[in-house]
């Protein structure tokens, strides 16, 4: 490893080395996870489990299904909300104009 003289170093490369070896250190670690979790799967391959199997934690993330729509607009049933989130301009619209949410429901 080449020795570097950090007294000699600017502020700025001070500050680049630095991110460059916290970006070094997050690859190095990232590797040695994968690299133990390979092991351990092909252990658990080699016993005739799967890894999901013997920790009991499904493999991967869960797909979470799409919220079903809760109101429809007023004048185009295909335009629909999940009352979720900001709520749509066309429902502002339609509630400050009389209507009431309970009519918008699907």
């Amino acid at each position: 490893m080449a020795n570097i003289d950090l007294e000699e170093m600017s502020l700025a490369d001070l500050k680049a080395l630095q991110k460059k070896v916290t970006k070094a250190i997050e690859g190095f670690e990232e590797r040695q996870k994968l690299q133990a979790l390979a092991a351990v799967e092909a252990k658990a391959r080699e016993m005739g489990f799967s890894l999901s199997e013997l920790t009991g934690a499904p493999q991967g993330k869960a797909k979470r299904k799409p919220a079903a729509p809760k109101y429809r607009h007023p004048d185009d049933a295909s335009i629909t909300w999940t009352g979720k989130g900001r709520q749509p301009a066309w429902f502002k619209t339609a509630v400050t104009s009389g209507v009431s949410p309970d009519d918008l429901l699907v």
